[in-house]
């Protein structure tokens, strides 16, 4: 079954087209990654429609970015904290995806605006953008063959036990807190995140931070998990150093 048919049929859209506009944006994965709409799902693979809750923000025009590397096939997006990736509910203007429309695959097709994964709007960071059909399809495959790694820095409240280790716990949905993800959940799904210590500072320690899946809110539930929040990451127990250290968003940087 197609991809946005099996959107439609688990009723995580009303109807088939409304699965495509989610696809489209970005907001769904299959095991961590971002596909097409045209992907088979076959069983056994997890699929993943991501929190599009938020506010109204600015138009368009004001979007702060910056491009650090740009040629005839893709771009390099460095994407500051604050900044929305994508439209979605709740969430009209003001996205790096309408920034980038004419710049990118599908022309001034906001849906299809080329990028190629995602962050939180509250993290910072370099994103890679697509500039045809093509390159967005090879660079997902990439992806999928782990080809790319994804790699963060993150600013945590204490000391990890080790310089480096592997986090393996499934999360989901939070029973609870419904808008967060944990390994409290009932629908548990593989996720693996590697760590290394890169300094150890005053009661807090700057990690960098491999993704193995990529899960909504992966890394900042799995080091939640090990007591190790991100700082300033109030949603996830961060917000007692953050404030300690005067950030106002959480230190977790692409």
């Amino acid at each position: 079954m197609r991809l946005d048919a099996a959107l439609a049929a688990r009723g995580e859209a009303v109807t088939r087209s409304a699965g495509q506009r989610l696809i489209d944006r970005g907001l769904v994965t299959v095991n961590g990654r971002i596909e097409p709409k045209s992907h088979r799902v076959t069983p056994g693979e997890m699929v993943e429609v991501a929190d599009q809750q938020g506010e109204p923000v600015d138009d368009a025009a004001d979007v702060r970015y910056e491009v650090i590397y740009e040629d005839e096939h893709l771009l390099v997006v460095d994407k500051p904290a604050g900044v929305v990736v994508h439209p979605g509910a709740g969430i009209r203007g003001g996205t790096l995806a309408q920034a980038l429309a004419g710049r990118a695959a599908g022309g001034p097709d906001v849906e299809r605006a080329g990028i190629v994964h995602r962050l939180d709007r509250d993290t910072s960071g370099l994103l890679v953008v697509a500039r045809s059909d093509a390159v967005h399809t090879a660079l997902q495959q990439m992806i999928r063959d782990r080809e790319v790694e994804r790699e963060y820095l993150a600013l945590v409240d204490g000391h990890p036990d080790a310089r480096s280790g592997t986090i393996e716990a499934p999360i989901g949905r939070d029973r609870v807190r419904r808008t967060l993800v944990s390994t409290r959940t009932d629908r548990p799904r593989r996720a693996v995140t590697h760590f290394e210590v890169s300094d150890l500072l005053p009661r807090t320690a700057l990690l960098s931070v491999r993704l193995e899946t990529g899960r909504t809110h992966q890394i900042r539930a799995h080091l939640a998990a090990i007591g190790l929040p991100v700082c300033g990451d109030a949603d996830y127990g961060g917000g007692t150093c953050g404030h300690r250290l005067g950030l106002t968003r959480q230190f977790l940087h692409s």
